[in-house]
């Protein structure tokens, strides 16, 4: 009987060993794809000066924040907190470190973020997070928009999901530019958020949402018409300057739009992933300001988007009056874990915590275990040594020994004699 609560708090991930064998598997994919791609991994404190922290922050996010306290006396005196995302420490980071990095500074973080919400399936109070992000110092070249997709798109291609990935491909500018046209710049806002829920609600919802912000009927049919433009990048972009709107910002939207695909077209050269145009995909945060992109498992709904990202123009603003542009993608890995594993999408990544475990039929034979279980770890290999009470059967010590390794080793006198073994299959 348990003398007090030993369950982990509410919205913090723990795992049994075989399930974060599994997690950091993919973690170790992620962070391999990164590099071979060119990405520089850097790691930033978890504590941050609570004004870097919110200088980025609004809305919830500033009541989601953990503070960390330092002592009881100063317990009203909070200057530090947990970070929430690694963007904001990330523009610190920049600022601070200017003067010794190459710029374009292609940069990966992952790692662990709080955030105080609350807790349910599927989203965490502690997760990490798998970003890549481009910084330029004055400007960007629009190239890496692509290429922070294409590296997330051959991220996931080494889950071997089973299934159709997609990504989700849009441009901000072209809905300001649209708005703009339709004379509804004051309302930017609001149409954002009601494009960035509308999956989540019926046509009948989102057409009240628009007309409780003034839209009258030709209005929300002009852009439910927007909304649906999705597909094959050509049919999409032609569709969009058939429009015939002269809007400069809209403008520029589609030709980086109709950039950005043609980089990426090679990308969905198989039937594992396919790269759409979608101006459904707006991301909810204020400060992206031209592409934007989601990544979604069509056949796999409930899922929802696996990782996002997009460009913004001032990456550091706040602090400094350096203008540097970037554009970055996420990765949430705890709960993208966690869906995949719901639906069972994760099942050829499914192994088991170790490669070997050594088995000696009693202890006459554990020196020589020992002896094959170094030879082994020396080329690299994990291993473990199986040894249980005397009274336990070779039986329970291979049910034992498959539940924590691929392969086993048995020795018995024979082996010893023999100096050699055979390794077998434990599954």
């Amino acid at each position: 009987m348990k003398n007090i609560n030993t369950a982990p708090i509410s919205g913090m991930q723990e795992l049994l060993p075989e399930a974060q064998a599994i997690f950091n598997e993919l973690k170790s994919k992620i962070e391999g794809v990164y590099r071979g791609h060119g990405y520089l991994n850097i790691e930033t404190p978890v504590i941050e000066r609570d004004e870097v922290l919110l200088a980025k922050a609004g809305g919830d996010t500033e009541k989601q924040i953990y503070r960390v306290f330092k002592t009881a006396e100063t317990a009203n005196e909070a200057d530090q907190a947990l970070r929430f995302d690694h963007t904001v420490p990330l523009a610190r980071y920049v600022v601070e470190h200017e003067s010794d990095l190459v710029f374009p500074f292609k940069v990966s973080q992952v790692g662990r973020n709080f955030r105080g919400e609350r807790a349910q399936k599927g989203r965490f109070r502690e997760f990490y997070q798998c970003d890549v992000d481009v910084v330029g110092r004055g400007s960007l070249p629009l190239y890496y928009d692509a290429d922070v997709i294409a590296t997330l798109i051959d991220t996931l291609r080494q889950f071997k999901l089973g299934t159709l990935v997609r990504a989700r491909v849009s441009n901000r500018k072209i809905l300001n530019g649209l708005l703009t046209e339709l004379g509804l710049d004051e309302k930017a806002g609001a149409i954002f958020s009601i494009i960035d829920h509308a999956e989540k609600a019926s046509i009948e919802e989102t057409k009240y949402a628009m007309k409780e912000e003034g839209l009258d009927d030709d209005l929300q049919v002009k852009m439910l018409d927007f909304m649906n433009l999705h597909g094959d990048r050509s049919v999409v972009v032609a569709k969009l300057r058939e429009m015939g709107i002269e809007n400069k910002v809209f403008r520029d939207g589609v030709d980086e739009l109709d950039v950005v695909l043609r980089w990426l077209e090679g990308e969905g050269a198989d039937d594992s992933v396919e790269v759409i145009a979608d101006m459904q995909i707006v991301r909810g945060l204020d400060y992206y300001t031209g592409t934007v992109f989601e990544f979604v498992l069509p056949d796999y709904k409930k899922v929802g988007s696996v990782c996002g990202g997009g460009r913004y123009e001032n990456l550091a603003g706040y602090f400094t009056d350096q203008l540097l542009p970037g554009v970055g993608g996420s990765i949430g890995l705890t709960r993208l874990f966690y869906v995949l594993n719901e639906q069972k999408l994760l099942h050829e990544a499914i192994g088991r915590p170790l490669e070997y475990a050594v088995v000696p039929i009693s202890d006459a034979e554990i020196a020589y275990a020992v002896e094959i279980a170094s030879e082994l770890r020396s080329q690299g290999h994990t291993v473990t040594v199986v040894v249980l009470p005397t009274n336990k059967k070779l039986g329970d010590k291979l049910n034992y020994a498959g539940k924590l390794a691929s392969k086993g080793i048995v020795i018995g006198e024979s082996e010893v004699a023999s100096q050699s073994y055979t390794v077998k299959e434990l599954r």
